[in-house]
């Protein structure tokens, strides 16, 4: 990895930081991202053995996933761009060790792009959860992430596909019906398509594993994986060793 422009949008770090002193409420605007959470962790825990493991958290956010991770027993670095966000969860961490002193999450207020310079090959996993739709360049990332790989070490994505049936549940429904995400908080052209995505994958030499839906429930609250990627997926890919 070389040096590379900054690859943030500054209004959409605006948009989430703005969110930073309810995030860590379930029934607050990132309710949903509360009840996802279970479901993308266990998708990690199902492909990666998480105790002991290095495993760097990009876009983390105000730490939701970091936390489980840490949780789990990786040793967890976590990255954002929204000095807010970092704020946040640093704080939660620290109320979090009042009842579980051995959690730890080392969050950074960095971009994978130079972490990638300073710490290549170092992780066994990476998970970017919910971010490549919110960046101007989701390639860089995606290279990024291959470079801080440890050869055979994998890396999880969730995004949404840029369908019609996105458009009309992401942003339609969950935005401006159900209010399950605040206004505005995607942009459809910025939606990647699965195949999109494997050819980011494979030109950073990386290899797909795994591409599963991840589906919510807003009656039930609850978020499943299956077959069909119309609207959110997961992805896996390895690094080969």
């Amino acid at each position: 990895m070389t040096a590379t422009p900054a690859n943030f949008d500054q209004a959409e770090l605006d948009k989430f930081a703005d969110l930073a002193h309810r995030w860590w409420d379930p029934q607050g605007p990132q309710r949903a991202l509360h009840e996802l959470n279970p479901t993308r962790l266990a998708y990690v825990r199902s492909r990666c053995a998480l105790r002991g493991a290095a495993v760097l958290d990009v876009g983390c956010g105000a730490g939701l996933l970091s936390e489980a991770l840490a949780g789990e027993g990786a040793d967890v670095v976590a990255l954002d761009l929204a000095p807010g966000l970092i704020d946040i969860a640093k704080l939660h961490l620290l109320e979090s060790q009042a009842t579980r002193p051995s959690l730890r999450v080392d969050y950074r207020l960095q971009s994978v792009e130079s972490i990638a310079i300073e710490l290549p090959g170092k992780f066994d996993a990476i998970t970017c959860m919910e971010m490549l739709e919110h960046v101007p360049d989701p390639a860089s990332v995606v290279r990024a992430c291959a470079t801080l790989l440890k050869p055979g070490g994998r890396l999880f994505v969730s995004t949404l596909n840029r369908t019609p049936a996105a458009f009309a549940l992401a942003i339609v429904g969950a935005e401006y019906i159900a209010g399950l995400l605040p206004k505005g908080t995607h942009s459809y052209a910025q939606f990647i398509r699965p195949a999109e995505l494997a050819a980011w994958l494979r030109a950073a030499g990386l290899q797909l594993e795994d591409v599963s839906g991840l589906h919510y429930n807003p009656l039930t609250r609850r978020a499943t994986l299956g077959r069909r990627t119309e609207v959110n997926y997961l992805a896996c890919a390895v690094k080969p060793a």
